[in-house]
């Protein structure tokens, strides 16, 4: 409760500002200073049903402080649902740990699905109801100057504008009494009710629908209309429905809950599904793909489309998976209350690797179609030079070290650039993502990367797309942790010699080793930092690059990079990483060769 009381006690704005961590002065300069056409860009985008939706999109600072405000409001009732013993089941959307997938859940396999829709929903919702319901509302009966900035904050030309990251929180807290009276409507009325924004669902296994919530209309018996109980519950609330978005769905049809199919389990419709599958095809064989705009007709799609659409997908059969795996005995041994395993964690960990629904440890046609994309547009078509690693920690050591010695390795990183990096190469992130887990990269390491390289081989021999003008690079250690990957490459007849500091394998991939040192011809990358930087101590600790160790007198390479690298690089001598990023200039240096004499005639 620590948080809604520290808001229930807040007397001035001055409270008010510690709370969303702003300065006083900057919530009154946002509030009265900054003209109201100045703190919103309005434009309209198309809805998929057709028609506009207009868009109020706040500036950054009042974004960023409408932002904290949305935490602030969430965490509140966060503490309202524990001190009450409640289970708020019932709205899905802007919640945490809810999603379209937990609130079509509650609806499958059932005889009747009822679709109704809250007509303009945000924009209903005005200055007066935001500030007279944190007044009067028990639960947070805030004083009235921090109610009425909470709400200046909030409205803009006296309504919640959709754009704004505040708006979702307090629509659901105002729309909660509508809740619990459409909750004991649908009780009453044997029926599941749950909402998502604007969207009202209620699902029934009886053999007619309750005329009270959906009746048919005397035309027609296929057209539906909200029933008087309904209505009149959405009136009293201060809302109304759109008579237009109002259907029943019949069990021998399909029926979809917030864009998914929920007739046995939750899915994305197979048409969705069939419409994505050709984009990747042609996107693998041409370099390029054409996708429907709002009105049907086609135009040229891009990357970032693709992915959105595949990562959609991809989150559904996941949340999907997710749930398959606590309903089962080794899921239930695991999701213990002081463990509970959530979907992120559960995509993102490696032990549970990438698995379809059936738990074989096998990817999934989906998760192949999407590892393909990935492949593509990554690696085998990257806008620049992509470095591979074998974890997180390298990827951080050569972060730190290329800014350091970018005066000697200008093809690598360029001068200081507002807003952008400066980096003219990409170190892949892969570790705790979907797509490390869609390319079974899981936490790293040599098997791992064995594993993709593999892929990438198997997979870029149908891709006829052109190949990317900047290199791939595999930077894997010079010990004994890459003999898969020697083994796999010595199995695909690729030469690799000891002596070898990098080798091209096919299309744009190439593998480098961190090279040998005075003395040592097994190294690692932590071998390029000078003795006193691998002296330092952390905590009264030293560093160590084994596995096991005693962790009250040793830390490991996690910490080294985040607690001791990052934090003190400006003073670091980076010095003896140069034998390394000269490996990797030689490789650009030696694919642009390749290039060059594959555009010979």
């Amino acid at each position: 409760m620590l948080r809604l009381l520290a808001l229930k006690s807040a007397s001035s704005r001055k409270d008010l500002a510690l709370l969303l961590n702003f300065k006083p002065a900057a919530i009154t300069h946002l509030l009265y200073r900054v003209p109201p056409q100045s703190k919103y860009a309005v434009f309209q985008i198309p809805k998929r049903s057709g028609g506009t939706r207009e868009i109020a999109a706040p500036i950054p600072q009042l974004k960023m402080l409408q932002r904290n405000l949305a935490t602030l409001l969430q965490d509140c009732w966060d503490d309202i649902i524990l001190a009450n013993h409640r289970k708020d089941r019932i709205a899905h959307g802007f919640k945490r740990g809810r999603s379209i997938v937990t609130n079509a859940r509650r609806h499958r396999n059932r005889n009747y699905v009822f679709n109704a829709d809250l007509k303009d929903f945000f924009p209903s919702i005005n200055f007066g109801r935001v500030r007279g319901y944190l007044m009067k509302n028990k639960d947070f009966a805030l004083n009235e100057s921090v109610a009425t900035t909470i709400a200046q904050i909030a409205c803009h030309q006296n309504a919640l504008p959709q754009g704004s990251p505040c708006s979702p929180v307090i629509s659901n807290l105002i729309a909660h009494a509508l809740d619990m009276q459409l909750a004991v409507l649908a009780t009453k009325a044997g029926c599941t009710y749950s909402r998502y924004a604007d969207d009202l669902t209620f699902s029934t296994n009886k053999a007619e629908f309750p005329a009270e919530i959906a009746e048919r209309t005397p035309t027609n018996p296929h057209t539906w209309v909200a029933g008087k109980s309904l209505v009149k519950i959405v009136l009293k609330n201060g809302f109304t429905l759109n008579p237009s978005k109002t259907r029943v769905q019949y069990h021998d049809s399909r029926q979809t809950v917030t864009g998914l199919v929920v007739n046995r389990g939750v899915n994305t419709p197979w048409d969705y599904r069939n419409t994505v599958r050709p984009m990747v095809h042609n996107l693998l064989r041409k370099g390029s793909f054409e996708i429907s705009d709002h009105n049907g007709m086609p135009q040229p799609g891009t990357t970032a489309q693709l992915h959105g659409m595949l990562s959609f997908i991809d989150s559904i059969d996941l949340q999907a998976s997710h749930l398959a795996f606590l309903n089962s005995e080794r899921g239930k041994a695991f999701n213990k209350p002081d463990k509970r395993l959530t979907v992120r964690d559960f995509g993102a960990k490696a032990e549970f690797g990438s698995k379809d629904k059936k738990g074989t440890g096998e990817s999934s046609a989906r998760e192949r179609q999407f590892r393909r994309f990935l492949i593509y547009r990554d690696f085998y078509a990257a806008v620049k030079p992509v470095l591979l690693c074998e974890g997180e920690t390298d990827n951080i050591y050569l972060l730190h070290a290329i800014h350091s010695l970018a005066a000697k390795f200008p093809s690598l990183v360029g001068p200081p650039k507002k807003g952008e990096s400066r980096l003219k190469v990409r170190l892949y992130k892969y570790v705790q993502t979907r797509t490390g887990r869609i390319l079974q990269l899981g936490d790293g390491g040599g098997s791992p990367l064995a594993t993709f390289i593999k892929s990438y081989l198997h997979e870029t021999e149908t891709f006829l797309a052109p190949k990317s003008a900047h290199p791939f690079i595999v930077l894997i250690d010079n010990d004994s942790g890459a003999s898969s990957i020697n083994s796999l490459l010595k199995k695909k007849n690729v030469l690799f010699a000891n002596t070898d500091a990098f080798v091209h394998v096919t299309k744009n991939l190439y593998v480098m080793r961190t090279p040998p040192l005075p003395g040592k011809k097994q190294t690692t990358i932590e071998d390029f930092f000078d003795a006193t930087t691998l002296a330092m101590k952390f905590e009264g600790k030293s560093f160590n690059t084994g596995k096991d160790f005693d962790n009250t007198l040793y830390f490991g390479k996690t910490i080294f990079a985040h607690k001791v690298i990052r934090p003190n690089a400006d003073s670091i001598d980076f010095s003896g990483f140069e034998p390394l990023l000269k490996i990797i200039v030689d490789i650009q240096i030696h694919y642009s060769a390749v290039l060059a004499a594959e555009a010979k005639p």
